[in-house]
């Protein structure tokens, strides 16, 4: 079987969830919600995606891969639907939950499906594969947001049609259904003595994304631009970091990942300081600055479990790396909370000027573990990794194969 359909089920599920993160900042804050509220709904959102990873996996046990993934495509199109519906900030961060749960469990089957029709000589090819379709079809869902009225419905139905569209794919395959996917669970302790710098990098990287993901839309309608002008400053922050996947991976591949990690985030704090500036200059030079920022922040979590990777023990990979990820959830929680109030209290540049700070933490963090610890004589290779489900890790190359052929 050709893995096109899957790679489009999952293409769709990515692209429809980014632009519905987007859309909802922006409707929120043209209804006039507060801004700490706004940020909740990304913070509601990975509350759902770190209970999703943790107890979907039990669903897919009991009732298998194809039902589990049909019910939860038609409860995700549900939600969608029902954000148009009932506009109140309290329902917005139910759905919120619902559909962060949901979507932990429709790629959680997805990426274990990937993986079983993948074998060691073609996951690295899978992965890349996934990784394309995935910056594709968010960008370019995200730059079709300027062809839509956030207040209509029309674009909450489309959002809709897209998720059951998702779910054909997977309802009509005769491929065997793959093995259960595996729960991975927080081990704090384990992950900080794997890598200290690893543990640090994954907090402090979902702090600050989840932070410009849920706010991003409000700083741009805070300058004065048009509420779909936020759909195109989103995509050039992705373009930019999946430009610079593979120049950033291959100097990690080549010199200590600590330095490159530093040095994107050296990239990363200059750049978010920089963004307030050149909004208010033209809506061009904000896409460009955007842009740039994409290129240092975006490679910073791949970088991080690659150098967790480093120093994991061999058959470690797959848990350490699916910790980093539910530590990136719980982070993200945080940060999508700190955001709004960082507006707030310092206007619009204050989103970005939170962003630089939590950067600057991670420099330095970076340079004092530096000066404890030599970096290792062999490294894995790095792979741009998604932030999806830990299942998606099973598609990693550096991780042995472990599901039965």
């Amino acid at each position: 079987m050709s893995l096109w359909p899957l790679l489009l089920s999952g293409g769709l599920l990515l692209g429809c969830n980014g632009l519905q993160s987007t859309l909802l900042a922006v409707r929120g804050g043209i209804e006039g919600f507060p801004v700490t509220v706004i940020g909740m709904f990304l913070s509601a959102y990975y509350v759902g995606l770190v209970l999703g990873c943790r107890f979907a996996p039990a669903f897919v046990r009991d009732v298998g891969h194809v039902r589990s993934f049909t019910a939860f495509a038609s409860i995700a199109s549900a939600a969608t639907l029902a954000h148009a519906i009932v506009v109140e900030p309290v329902f917005w961060l139910a759905l919120r939950v619902l559909t962060g749960f949901s979507f932990a469990a429709m790629q959680m089957v997805l990426e274990a499906w990937l993986n079983e029709r993948s074998t060691n000589a073609t996951r690295g090819r899978v992965l890349s594969a996934y990784r394309i379709t995935d910056f594709s079809f968010v960008t370019a869902m995200q730059a079709s947001l300027t062809l839509f009225d956030p207040q209509s419905f029309v674009v909450f139905s489309l959002l809709s049609v897209a998720i059951s569209l998702a779910l054909v794919p997977v309802a009509l395959t005769r491929v065997e259904a793959p093995p259960p996917p595996v729960s991975t669970r927080l081990h704090l302790g384990r992950l900080w003595r794997v890598s200290p710098v690893a543990f640090a990098g994954a907090a402090m990287v979902g702090l600050a994304a989840s932070s410009y993901w849920s706010m991003g839309p409000v700083f741009v309608r805070s300058l004065g631009y048009a509420g779909t002008a936020a759909g195109p400053f989103v995509a050039s922050i992705i373009l930019g970091g999946a430009l610079a996947q593979w120049p950033v991976g291959w100097l990690s591949d080549r010199f200590d990942r600590r330095a490159v990690l530093m040095s994107c985030a050296v990239g990363a704090a200059g750049a978010a300081v920089c963004l307030p500036l050149a909004g208010t200059v033209s809506f061009h030079a904000l896409l460009g600055a955007g842009a740039v920022f994409g290129v240092f922040a975006m490679p910073c979590f791949g970088l991080t479990v690659a150098h967790a990777n480093d120093h994991a023990d061999p058959g470690e990979a797959l848990s350490v790396n699916g910790g980093l990820l539910l530590l990136y959830g719980v982070a993200a929680i945080a940060g999508a909370s700190v955001a709004p109030q960082a507006m707030r209290l310092l206007g619009p540049a204050g989103l970005f000027w939170w962003v630089a700070s939590v950067y600057v933490v991670l420099v330095f963090f970076c340079a004092v573990r530096m000066t404890r610890r030599t970096a290792p004589a062999a490294t894995a290779p790095y792979v741009p990794v998604p932030r999806t489900t830990p299942t998606a890790f099973a598609l990693d190359p550096r991780v042995p194969d472990q599901s039965p052929r």
